[in-house]
């Protein structure tokens, strides 16, 4: 569905996602809610998924990259395309239930300015009854992980604020994305919306979980290599905190950065594609040290506040015991 004025614009990002998008594209059609156009953003695929979408889903504008430039600046160019007054990103590997939209929409027009993004309930696409993720998490070891993940749906309460909302299957304020500068580019791939919720919350925004808008999930449908992947998520979780973290903090759980840093580096099992997320960062500093200084300074949360966005236990990267004896609290 397409228009020059919309309540909402799902805008979704492909590359090489040609096997996915027919679920994706006709569970859209599906949709009970019907105010709402389609962006799709070709980052050069190469297995003809436009030429697909071209012929069999005319009504979804189609906006072809001819070089490929990663997920945060192919759904930045979809993002200044939306007409809608609010803008719903969406990955290929999905199948969102025919209420999600609608749920989404609704439950934004019920929350007050300062809610920025809601995180769809993103269930386990081959187990929906288990959660795949509703929302990211941080913790002071550098490590984003899914809220919720592997989680029974039945019986679990994720409802409430959240840090950040997955990018995957989520809805977002256009005053939130202007007032953030939307996704950074730098960050190429992965990670990208977890700073986007930080920077958010520093701004004073909150993140919201919408239970009851519902998406299957297969994950890594339209993944990177793998050796890609580890060099990003290596650059990136430190860029991420590096432009966001005040100093005092970073001071004070630098026992735990580094930690997590190490143990990290193991799980990996890539230290080659590790180092070189390392050393990359490098040429990423000026970047850091720019957005660090107007990110902090535009900030309204106080030192604690930020403190406690992050979560300090350790679970969920799977540390040694004999290492984190004593951590701090669960996650959720």
């Amino acid at each position: 569905m397409t228009s020059s004025s919309v309540k909402a614009t799902v805008v979704i990002p492909n590359w090489n996602g040609l096997r996915w998008l027919e679920g994706c594209l006709e569970s859209l059609r599906d949709q009970d809610y019907r105010d709402f156009e389609v962006i799709l953003v070709d980052d050069a695929s190469t297995d003809r998924s436009v030429e697909y979408v071209q012929e069999h889903y005319p009504e979804v504008h189609v906006i072809r990259r001819t070089e490929q430039g990663g997920f945060a600046r192919t759904v930045n160019e979809g993002i200044r395309a939306a007409s809608g007054e609010y803008v719903v990103l969406l990955n290929t590997d999905t199948l969102p239930d025919p209420s999600w939209l609608g749920e989404l929409v609704r439950t934004m027009d019920r929350m007050p300015p300062g809610v920025g993004s809601l995180a769809s309930s993103m269930r386990q696409m081959d187990a929906p009854e288990l959660f795949d993720s509703a929302g990211d998490i941080l913790t002071w070891y550098g490590q984003a992980l899914k809220r919720g993940n592997d989680k029974q749906v039945s019986g679990s309460d994720c409802s409430g604020e959240i840090l950040a909302a997955c990018a995957g299957a989520a809805l977002y304020r256009r005053d939130f994305l202007r007032a953030t500068g939307g996704f950074d580019e730098e960050f190429t791939s992965y990670l990208e919306d977890v700073d986007l919720g930080l920077r958010g919350r520093l701004l004073g925004y909150s993140s919201r979980f919408a239970q009851a808008a519902v998406v299957l999930h297969k994950g890594h449908g339209s993944a990177l290599p793998n050796r890609t992947y580890v060099r990003l998520v290596t650059r990136n979780r430190l860029m991420l905190l590096g432009k966001n973290i005040p100093l005092s903090l970073l001071v004070r759980h630098l026992p735990q950065l580094v930690l997590g840093q190490l143990v990290l580096f193991i799980q990996y099992r890539r230290p080659i594609a590790s180092i070189h997320g390392y050393l990359s960062l490098v040429l990423e500093i000026p970047h850091v040290l720019r957005a660090r200084r107007r990110i902090l300074a535009a900030r309204v949360l106080s030192d604690h506040e930020i403190d406690s966005l992050l979560v300090s236990s350790p679970e969920g990267i799977a540390l040694p015991r004999w290492l984190i004896r004593g951590a701090g609290r669960n996650v959720p």
